[in-house]
């Protein structure tokens, strides 16, 4: 087999060693190979790049391996062409498993060019991401807070979000500090009721009615609140660092969020996940495939299986999910038509998964084309598929076979 690439070095990551393989050109036109073992300490990264330096390596390849190839990958990127390789690509022959046999294995399909590089952004990107994907996580845990917190509730029967549409607004806060201060009055409780939730006050009074909080629920109530008070904080904060770090790009920004559906949050979580250069994706297909918002190929032997979606980043799948069911409710946009034309035919899931492939499509236009997003509008779909349509796409098929074609209406019978 042809060796594509003459010096090459294959890593098999681990959380505590690295063992490397190092394949090069030797003496009489073969290839020479040498296997070494390196902590994965700075100390051993660095002496791993030392080595890498003299054996002149100008490719290093490696399996991604949970969150273990970040400090080698990161160490290594900055002096050497560095391949993240997917896993699945790279099965060895059953039965010769070893860490030493796992490098050696990369090495010689690095040579021999049968693997292909992951996307992995640079490192503003990366920084974007580690912040919007923390934030995620803050938001839900603060949510599973407010959730606790109701449940609390519930257990003294007080039945606060039956009236209220929300646990902790103004008026639902200041019931809950009154109840920690001793308060047990349900009209004094009510009355605290603000705005538009003072003309609820009889149903408050009602809802409110319950057994006092116990001492131990009280200690509770107050430590879900603090925990509350610091996710909420702490979203406030990594929102102004995500909004100075995409200050340059407020007008790409600006252009994503034209998309039916798509907030500032999922606008920056799109930028964050996909990146933004669109030259890593040839095309909007393949954007749409490294992200598994398409359908698969399984096909042998002329019979079809299962074409259900690859595994993709599930932080831009949540996100463009959440996009899709809010295009959904939108007026007189292409999204909203075609959200409803495929439910009806095949349901809820299938039209979710449809709409999330049209935002990230849209999103690969805008950014490559630098572009905004032009609907099409709520009749495209009627239009594609009206018999004019369909007229112009058989007639075309015709042509294409070199006949030629002309169509007159059918008379109508005697």
């Amino acid at each position: 087999m042809d060796v594509v690439i003459d010096r090459v070095a294959g890593l098999d990551v681990h959380r505590d060693t690295v063992v490397a393989a190092v394949r090069v050109g030797g003496r009489g036109g073969g290839r020479r190979g040498e296997v070494r073992t390196f902590a994965t300490t700075g100390a051993g990264l660095t002496r791993l790049a030392d080595w890498l330096s003299a054996e002149r390596v100008s490719l290093v390849g490696m399996e991604s391996t949970g969150v273990y190839w970040k400090p080698v990958y990161y160490m290594l990127e900055d002096s050497f062409e560095c391949w993240l390789l997917n896993a699945q690509h790279m099965h060895n022959v059953p039965g010769r498993k070893t860490d030493v046999t796992d490098a050696a294995w990369i090495a010689q399909l690095l040579e021999h060019g049968l693997v292909r590089p992951s996307f992995v952004p640079p490192k503003p990107i990366r920084a974007l991401r580690d912040l919007t994907r923390h934030r995620r996580t803050t938001i839900e845990d603060r949510t599973r807070a407010v959730q606790r917190l109701e449940k609390v509730m519930q257990d003294c029967g007080v039945k606060l979000t039956s009236v209220a549409s929300e646990l902790l607004g103004k008026s639902g806060r200041a019931m809950i500090e009154a109840m920690l201060a001793g308060e047990e009055d349900p009209e004094v409780l009510a009355d605290l009721a603000r705005r538009r939730l003072r003309v609820k006050i009889p149903q408050l009074r009602e809802a409110l009615a319950g057994r006092p909080l116990a001492d131990h629920q009280k200690l509770l109530v107050r430590q879900l609140l603090a925990q509350i008070d610091l996710c909420e904080g702490a979203v406030a904060e990594l929102d102004r660092k995500v909004e100075v770090m995409l200050a340059p790009f407020v007008d790409l920004v600006g252009r994503v969020m034209t998309i039916p559906g798509v907030g500032r949050r999922t606008a920056e979580c799109l930028i964050a996940e996909a990146g933004m250069d669109m030259g890593r994706f040839p095309t909007a297909a393949h954007l749409a495939s490294w992200a598994g918002i398409c359908p698969g190929n399984h096909a042998s032997g002329g019979a079809v299986r299962s074409g259900r979606s690859r595994k993709g980043s599930t932080w831009l799948r949540t996100a463009l999910t959440e996009a899709a069911h809010a295009a959904a409710q939108t007026r007189d946009t292409y999204l909203a038509a075609h959200y409803a034309q495929i439910r009806g035919r095949r349901g809820v899931q299938k039209a979710v998964g449809a709409i999330r492939h049209d935002i990230l499509i849209a999103y690969w236009h805008i950014v490559h084309d630098d572009t905004v997003y032009r609907d099409l509008g709520p009749e495209w779909m009627r239009r594609r598929h009206s018999t004019e349509a369909q007229q112009k796409r058989l007639v075309a098929q015709l042509e294409k076979l070199g006949l030629k074609v002309s169509v007159e209406p059918e008379q109508p019978a005697a």
